[in-house]
This record gives C-alpha cells, structure tokens and sequence, in this order.
C-alpha cells in the first residue's frame, strides 16, 4: 500500500463523508456555527459588554453586535497582543497574522488563537486534500514532497512566546511535526523575511527531491519555479520533477498567470486548486475542477453575513449593517461585501472582500473583489472580477501575457476629460499595445453596463490609457514597502492615486 493509500486511510476518508453536507445542509451547519461561537465567547469582555447571554438568535445578534471593520476592534486586538486575556476571545493569543493594513495604519495584526488554527486554517488545508482526492482518486502527492510557500514572523512587542507575521509563517511553526516530513523547503528556510534569499534557497533544497504539489500564491510561486528551472538548466519542471500532479492556489486570482504555467508545466495531467483563504479565516474551496466557483465552508469556526454592495457605505456603518442578511438570505447573481464572525475573536467583521454566489445548495460563490478595490470615480463601478476578464481578453487577442498590473482614475481637467490609467507589467508584450488598450476598453464596456454608459461616446469618461512598465517594477515597489514576498500582493484597482503615482515616478526614475 502506498505512503498516499495509508495517508488518506487514516486522515481523509471519514471528512471525506463528512464533506456532503456542505452541500445538503448548509443552513443547519451555519447555525452550529453560530451557537458554539456566542457559547463559547460568553465570558469574554466583549461577551459580557454585549450581552451575548442574551443571544438566542440571529435577531438578537444583530440586535447586540454592531459591524465592525479593523478600526474598532483594534483598540482591543492592541490590549491582547500586551497580554491581557479574555478580551475578544477566550485565553491569551499568542499569534497575531500581520496583514496589510488599513487608511490609519501600515498593517493589521488579526488574531490567531488555537481554535483558529485548528477549526479554520489546518481543516481548511486538510479539506482542500479531501476534495482533491474526490477528484482524483489515483492521486500519489503523498508517495512526494509538497513545496509550500511561507513568509516569516519576528517578535510580538518582545513578549514570551508570542510572534507576528505571515499567517503562512504562523502555519508553518505551529504544524504538527509529522506534516514537515512531507513539505520542503526546511523550516528555516520557509521562514526567512528576505524573499530573494529565501527563492534561491528554495530553489536549490528543491532539486533532486520528489516534488508532486505545489501550495503558494501563483505570483512569487512562479518566482520560485523560474528559480528552480533557471538552476536546473531544464525547460519544464515535469523534467524536474516527474510526478508532479496539483497546485494548490490562493491569495491572487490566478487568471493572469495560468498561461505561463501552461508553458512551465506542459504535463497534460497537471492539476489546478483554487483556495480561499486569508489571515481572517478560510472561507472556499474549489471542489469542482469543470467549475471555478468555490464552496463555501460552512463548518468552519465561521459565521458568515453578507451585505449587498449596492447599499454598502463603510463611512456609515449603522446604515450599512440594516441591509445585512445571514446565509439564508443571499441571493445568486448579486454583489455582497463579506462579513464573518469567527473564533479568531472577529465580530461581525468586514473583511474587505466581494463574492457573488452562483448557486446555493451547495453554497458556491467567486471573488469579485475588494471593497476598497475598486474604481468609481465617475460612477462606473469598476471591480477586479471586471479587470481580470477584460485584461483576459486583451491577452487573448493580443498575445500578450500581464505579470502584474494597477489601475487608477486620471480625475478630470479643465476641459472636464477624464479616464482610466493603466500601469501594467508584461511577461509577454503585446503585438500591439494600441490594440491590447483598445480590446481592454471594449470588453469592459461589454461586461459592465456602468462604464459602457460612462464611455459612451466619450462624454463623461474617455478612452482609457495604458502604461507599459519596465520589468520588475512592481516587485521593486514592494519591497521598497518591505512587502516583496510572501502573502502580500499589488492593489490591483484603486479610486485614488496613490498607488500608481508613486509607481509611475519609480517606472520614469528607474526606466
């Protein structure tokens, strides 16, 4: 019997059953969820400060819990990471996810406490290998290694025992010994904070092992894997690593780069993984290969809201939190901002992320986007799920490949013109760049109603421009941020200028 056959035995199969009821009894599990979650924070002070005792009900929650985003609880995340115990959930909470951050601060720090790890993150990971094998019952990644990416972590405010960083570098410390005989590269390695150290190390400790799964976000795994090859001499990483069947993604849409894999990895038996999940839980899992919608996990320690993006105004919570409706209560087709309620100590808490549902029963949704990245400086209601399909189509018809890319509006002028400015970085350059902005500006006009009516005949909204930026400008930017690697990615859209100023003086400093 083969190291996987045992593996799946012993870990997989009961979860395996298990897993049917995402798809018959979703509602009765979210109500679990909820129960055990407001039990189980009962005497904590933000329990006793909002009367969970009180909580029978989804009325009386919403009754007693306002929406919060990462300014009002921060205050009490501040006092946990100094120690005090039982604030926003049982016990004292050693591990703090450092993500990016919000208008006041450079970075989040999201609570990692053990229910957490164990009810959100290892079974979410555990559940993505389940319904892989579903799948693909013939399946060996266990008669291999896996090459799981990590960022790293430092200390918290110099307090014993307790570490910042990386929720992948927090998953990585806290695993169960024996899964790190199945990983590479070594944990030191995994968690080093120099992520071009750290590639060339991979890159090396990877060659000459057995290597069947790849587990990453898609842009620095393709770092990593342009590494190996480059080392290697070798024009294919099948040539590398004969048996290499799955990549596990996450963290970025994977769209842009599934070409470019296509060209690495040419085995016609190659498989590909979409996951949900971020430093405040893990929330989807592609369970279908033929359907790149994600299951919603609804057994998790997380209980979900959603409020409809058409009446969505984060500068007015009270107003904003009326229109929220539970699982029950969604509709396919519609654009909701998410809000989870988890045992990290998360309160009705907006993550920042958009989903669309695209069935129910099981409960199956894409990512749409981000609150925050978004453009409607003209009232075209420009969301990534917009971007990556008409940067697709541009791509398709052009033959062009996009690496990294930014968007902004350039504001209007005296003459009252104004458009979109593109900032794109090309693995593969288009054959003609007037062409690519010009199928680009078609497509989403195609698939957004809002900015077609904009466009139209360029009266409120002009042709939108695109700039080719230099090679690894992107990646420059970021680690001018100290960002380069890891779980951290580019904004993709934004309704100001920040970002694109700042990278548009580096791109003429630098080009």
């Amino acid at each position: 019997m083969s190291i996987t056959s045992i593996a799946k035995q012993l870990f997989f199969s009961s979860r395996q059953r298990e897993l049917v009821k995402q798809d018959t009894e979703g509602l009765a599990l979210q109500q679990e969820v909820f129960r055990y979650l407001i039990q189980k924070a009962q005497d904590t002070e933000y329990g006793r400060n909002h009367l969970f005792d009180n909580i029978h009900s989804y009325e009386d929650f919403i009754k007693n819990v306002p929406i919060n985003t990462y300014e009002e609880l921060k205050g009490d995340i501040d006092r946990m990471r100094h120690g005090e115990k039982d604030i926003l959930w049982p016990g004292c909470v050693r591990w703090y996810a450092k993500s990016s951050g919000t208008t006041n601060d450079k970075s989040k720090f999201i609570p990692i406490t053990r229910d957490a790890l164990q009810n959100i993150h290892y079974k979410g990971g555990l559940d993505t290998v389940a319904l892989y094998f579903n799948n693909n019952p013939k399946s060996r990644i266990f008669d291999g290694k896996g090459l799981i990416l990590g960022g790293s972590h430092s200390p918290n405010y110099n307090l014993a025992n307790s570490l910042v960083g990386d929720l992948s570098a927090i998953l990585i410390e806290n695993i169960n010994p024996l899964a790190n005989l199945a990983r590479v590269p070594s944990k030191k390695t995994a968690l080093l904070s120099d992520f071009e150290v750290k590639r060339e190390r991979i890159a090396h400790e990877c060659l000459g092992k057995n290597i069947t799964n790849l587990s990453g976000v898609p842009s620095w795994m393709l770092s990593v894997l342009v590494k190996v090859l480059e080392y290697s001499g070798k024009s294919h990483l099948e040539e590398i690593w004969p048996n290499l069947e799955v990549f596990f993604h996450g963290g970025i849409a994977f769209s842009p780069y599934r070409h470019q894999y296509e060209q690495i990895i040419q085995k016609s038996d190659m498989h590909y993984m979409e996951t949900y999940n971020a430093s405040e839980g893990f929330f989807g899992i592609q369970s279908d290969p033929s359907d790149v919608s994600l299951q919603m996990m609804l057994d998790y320690g997380i209980f979900y809201e959603f409020i409809p993006m058409d009446h969505f105004d984060e500068k007015d919570l009270i107003e904003t939190a009326k229109y929220a409706v539970p699982l029950s209560g969604i509709e396919t087709g519609k654009n909701y901002a998410m809000v989870i309620t988890n045992s990290c100590g998360l309160w009705r808490y907006l993550i920042g992320d958009t989903i669309r549902f695209t069935s129910k029963n099981p409960y199956k949704f894409i990512i749409t986007g981000r609150t925050k990245y978004f453009i409607n400086a003209f009232g075209e209601e420009l969301i990534m799920d917009n971007a990556e399909k008409g940067l697709a189509e541009a791509c398709r018809q052009t033959g062009a490949e996009v690496k990294e890319y930014t968007a902004a509006p350039v504001f209007m002028d005296s003459h009252a013109r104004c458009r979109h400015q593109w900032l794109v970085e090309f693995s593969h350059e288009p054959s003609d760049i007037d062409k690519f902005a010009q199928v680009l500006d078609i497509k989403l006009q195609q698939i957004n109603s809002d900015y077609e009516a904009k466009r139209y005949h360029d009266i409120t909204l002009q042709h939108l421009e695109v700039i080719k930026a230099r090679p690894e400008l992107f990646n420059d930017w970021l680690r001018s941020k100290g960002k380069l690697g890891g779980q951290h990615k580019v904004p993709r859209l934004s309704n100001n200028r920040k970002n694109i100023d700042e990278l548009i003086s580096m791109n003429v400093a630098n080009g």
